[in-house]
């Protein structure tokens, strides 16, 4: 299936006053599990590599880069309205958050997700360079 590209979607920096917008924003997805609870904190702490789309000043979608170091960064908080996705909205916030790690020469961004086919049509993929691969130990039940 073919995807439409939205041309009305701005695809932006978030600013401070941002926050309230966007932790309202990922609420709903956090009740339905699909993204971790983000404390105001963090979303303080990530305000300048979060990314908002919008439209017609609409919060449509988010996404943020968290940089752990020069060498690695993650896509954190993708979240797209259910009647916007499929619209290239997603795919625009990863390509906001990898560009913004290349400008900052970050090696390596990565995602944790349950939305493979999407991050894989983004580029990502298992594997890094020299076949390694993330392995996680999870502490909480």
């Amino acid at each position: 299936m073919a995807q439409k590209t939205r041309t009305d979607i701005i695809v932006r920096p978030a600013v401070k006053a941002d926050i309230p917008r966007i932790e309202a924003f990922i609420e709903p997805f956090v009740n339905e599990g699909t993204l971790l609870p983000r404390t105001y904190d963090e979303l303080e702490q990530w305000f300048p590599n979060f990314f908002i789309a919008e439209r017609d000043g609409e919060m449509v979608g988010c996404a943020a880069l968290e940089v752990y170091s020069k060498k690695l960064a993650e896509i954190r908080s993708l979240a797209v309205l259910p009647e916007m996705q499929g619209s290239g909205v997603g795919r625009r916030l990863v390509q906001a958050c990898i560009d913004l790690a290349k400008e900052r020469d970050i090696l390596e961004v990565m995602t944790i997700t349950a939305s493979e086919d999407f991050f894989k049509a983004c580029g990502f993929d298992y594997t890094l360079p020299g076949l390694k691969k993330a392995l996680f130990f999870q502490t909480r039940k």
